[in-house]
């Protein structure tokens, strides 16, 4: 892996409490694996537990969303673990084999993560199909479908569509 964390664009968490997203920035060294974005995560987890997600380079990103004892995980593009440390270590959290050489840039993990907070798999997996999309854009219509978009947008600098 020839990159580290420098290349992170943002890393955030939603979390609902009293029935309201809220959003947060997450400091590094938090966002540099799953293991220490979800005990960060569990520093703020409520009623739904708490969702990170993390954008870098412009080329991928993770969502991690812990509930409870639970974590779950979802990386963009299982060939990013080939140069950053974050998505290698989804792949060792998910048990898989590192990427080869011809691998797709295709999804790894859990689909469904967000299926009980309003965006089932099916869509979650069409929009990671858009190849015309930045991370940056991929999360900021995740955090619309879940209802926290303008949030999201204002964090990371976006305009609200």
């Amino acid at each position: 892996m020839s990159e580290q964390t420098g290349g992170v664009d943002f890393a955030l968490v939603a979390f609902r409490h009293e029935g309201v997203w809220e959003v947060q920035d997450i400091a590094s060294p938090a966002y540099e694996t799953v293991e220490s974005l979800s005990h960060a995560l569990r520093q703020v987890a409520r009623e739904d537990g708490a969702v990170a997600m993390v954008a870098v380079d412009e080329d991928f990103f993770v969502l991690v969303r812990v509930d409870g004892a639970k974590t779950r995980v979802l990386l963009s593009d299982v060939t990013a673990a080939d140069e950053w440390e974050l998505a290698q270590s989804v792949i060792d959290f998910l048990g898989l084999p590192p990427p080869e050489d011809d691998d797709v840039e295709v999804p790894a993990g859990d689909l469904g993560l967000l299926d009980d907070l309003g965006l089932h798999a099916v869509d979650l997996g069409a929009l990671l199909d858009d190849v015309e999309l930045y991370p940056d854009e991929m999360l900021s219509e995740i955090a619309r479908q879940l209802g926290f978009g303008e949030l999201f947008d204002d964090a990371v600098g976006l305009t609200s569509a």
